[in-house]
């Protein structure tokens, strides 16, 4: 455990920003699930309307330094491409 004041605030910081960091990341894999799931199953309308929920989810934690501008850049091209092909 954390001795001095800075390192216990520095733990406190560490676990606020995990938690934000794991919340966008459930969030970007959840959205990108369903929409695989949906377009699996055919339903390629509804898979696309899901498309705008996830770039938010991409394009914020990319904002936000969850991940890398490129990273985002590519997981929406890469599953822009995935629904064209579908």
């Amino acid at each position: 455990m954390p001795r001095t004041k800075s390192a216990k605030k520095a733990l406190k910081q560490e676990r606020k920003r995990r938690a934000r960091n794991l919340w966008y990341k459930k969030r970007i894999k959840e959205t990108e699930i369903r929409i695989k799931k949906l377009s699996q199953e055919g339903k390629s309308k509804e898979a696309k309307a899901l498309l705008p929920l996830f770039f938010k989810f991409v394009d914020k934690a990319a904002k936000v330094g969850v991940v890398k501008k490129n990273k985002a850049a590519r997981m929406k091209s890469k599953m822009s491409r995935s629904l064209a092909e579908s």
